[in-house]
């Protein structure tokens, strides 16, 4: 159910466009490609067998891969779409 003047499903498809766009994004990043290496790029600690299996161009152990990650800053996630802010600017 929609309130206001927005049409029935509006908010669901707002959200669907969300999720799109967050997908989208993450597609954007890209994952490993090519030969997987045999040990670590940033550390040349050996990547165990079964990882590099798994995770076809890994490139990074699991410390350094974990690192990494934790360093990654989140979006806000605020969806603009549904933002009265943003409609009002």
């Amino acid at each position: 159910m929609a309130g206001g003047w927005a049409r029935d499903g509006a908010v669901g498809e707002q959200i669907e466009a969300s999720i799109s766009d967050e997908l989208a994004r993450m597609k954007q990043r890209g994952a490993p490609q090519g030969e997987s290496r045999t040990h670590c790029a940033e550390c040349e600690e050996p990547i165990p067998e079964k990882r590099r299996l798994a995770l076809p161009g890994v490139k990074l152990c699991i410390d350094c891969q974990q690192e990494r990650d934790g360093a990654f800053q989140a979006r806000a996630g605020i969806n603009r779409r549904g933002s009265k802010d943003s409609q009002l600017k």
